[in-house]
């Protein structure tokens, strides 16, 4: 799609209305969103992967499978489009949207807000014909960075003990994951007791809520509640305060904190450095480890075969002209997502 582009039918709110307010890279005017799904309309010179016609997800996290990177097996963070992507243009430098004659800016490489796009080839990835766009749309991150944290970035174990901050929809999927794999205890943690419901749901047997605990008292709780200390811990909050309790809140010896949420720009973390010396690991995850055009595809397919639940967390569907709704229902923690169809 290096000319034209892939009309997309359907896509979902992500909060981006709210991570631009503080992320480095938020650049205006934008037509923001960074997931959906939809049918590939025209196609530019060269492309060979997918075809007018063609079902595809967008992918904000692109796999060229050519630079370093790619090439390097040790990571899905590829980095062919990445210097322009962040300064909200195509490959070229180019940015295809306009209006009345002033730019407006890609966002993320994807946005899905609007009923076309324009993507890079390898930036989209072509998925089944049967699954539906309204659900696999979320697959574009929500799910892939969920249900891949477990799998590609932590690799659990079955029997392990697992913590999960924040039961929205990202730390659902890590629930559902966490499930998949075999997971033992599987606990949640989120300020919203209405979490504990959808947490269950999901894969979860024990529920927590830190509201007005230190953060000493919320560890300990923890620790006690899996005997020493969790065996993997997630984050999906973005709050540097939880990802240090997660950190801590996992075994002496051999305890793994993944961190998934994204911190307002700016923000840093800390921790006493005798919690890694006694054998605690700290890592990230992007696009939960997946890579775009590969993995995407084969966990539309795990939804479609029933391995992973998605429906149940399409709480709501809006226009696109009623999609500050969405926004507002995400603020106040009343749903779990929203999805915009065109």
């Amino acid at each position: 799609m290096r000319k034209r582009g892939i009309r997309i039918t359907v896509n979902r709110t992500a909060g981006s209305k709210k991570c631009r307010q503080r992320d480095s890279e938020g650049i205006f005017p934008s037509i923001l969103g960074h997931e959906g799904a939809g049918v590939v309309r025209e196609v530019g010179a060269g492309v060979t992967s997918v075809k007018p016609g063609d079902h595809v997800i967008p992918l904000y996290a692109p796999e060229c499978r050519q630079c370093k990177s790619c090439l390097s097996g040790k990571t899905n963070l590829c980095t062919a489009i990445r210097a322009t992507q962040g300064q909200g243009l195509m490959p070229d430098g180019t940015t295809r949207f306009s209006y009345k004659g002033q730019p407006i800016f890609h966002y993320m490489g994807c946005s899905t807000f609007s009923n076309f796009t324009v993507l890079p080839e390898i930036a989209v990835a072509k998925i089944r014909k049967d699954a539906p766009f309204d659900k696999s749309c979320y697959i574009g991150c929500g799910v892939t960075t969920g249900v891949g944290a477990v799998i590609n970035s932590a690799k659990v174990k079955p029997g392990s003990n697992v913590i999960v901050f924040g039961l929205g929809g990202i730390g659902l999927n890590v629930l559902q994951a966490a499930r998949m794999v075999g997971a033992d205890r599987i606990i949640g943690v989120d300020l919203n007791d209405r979490k504990a419901e959808w947490g269950t749901r999901f894969g979860m047997t024990h529920f927590y809520n830190p509201r007005g605990k230190s953060n000493a008292e919320v560890v300990a709780a923890l620790v006690a509640l899996t005997d020493g200390g969790a065996d993997y811990t997630f984050d999906c909050t973005g709050n540097t305060e939880v990802m240090r309790q997660a950190l801590e809140a996992c075994h002496r010896g051999w305890g793994v904190s993944t961190v998934i949420g994204v911190a307002e720009a700016g923000k840093e973390i800390s921790t006493r450095p005798f919690q890694l010396v006694t054998g605690r690991v700290w890592q990230g995850s992007a696009f939960g480890g997946a890579k775009g055009r590969t993995d995407v595809p084969r966990i539309v397919d795990w939804y479609m075969h029933g391995k992973i639940e998605i429906d149940p967390m399409i709480t709501h569907v809006f226009r696109l002209e009623e999609i500050n709704k969405g926004f507002d229902l995400m603020h106040a923690g009343t749903s779990i997502r929203s999805v915009v169809v065109f």
